[in-house]
């Protein structure tokens, strides 16, 4: 299997580029389903780490085309875009939708996937900038 995921370094705060990823995602078409503080669940059970939020983003359009192939893509839904801190630096990642092609060969989303792998890199790279 090729590369699943695509990382970038960001020179934003924590906070400016979790607000980045949910604003542009959300001028992108696609909804921001929810934001998990990770970190902060963890800190919650007594394992302080440095910041991490999960932003799970969503486009209804396309999520319904690809579970009408396969309800079970369900699994890997939504698309979910990390924002951590890791000494010090500001990371942006992403799964790569292409891969769920790869878990559900027979669906026939390779077209729907690439579309949603071209919009989600743009959100990463824009909220990086």
């Amino acid at each position: 299997m090729r590369g699943f995921e695509h990382t970038l370094t960001s020179r934003k705060s924590f906070d400016d580029a979790v607000a980045a990823v949910e604003r542009i995602a959300a001028e992108k078409g696609f909804r921001v389903l929810h934001t998990h503080d990770v970190a902060a669940t963890l800190a919650e059970k007594g394992f302080p780490r440095e910041p991490l939020k999960i932003v799970e983003v969503c486009n209804a359009k396309y999520a319904s085309q690809v579970l009408n192939r396969d309800v079970k893509i369900s699994l890997m839904l939504p698309c979910p875009i990390s924002v951590y801190v890791e000494g010090g630096t500001t990371h942006l990642s992403t799964m790569l939708p292409t891969t769920i092609s790869e878990f559900f060969p027979d669906a026939g989303i390779d077209e729907v996937a690439a579309q949603v792998e071209k919009t989600v890199l743009e959100i990463v790279a824009e909220s990086a900038r």
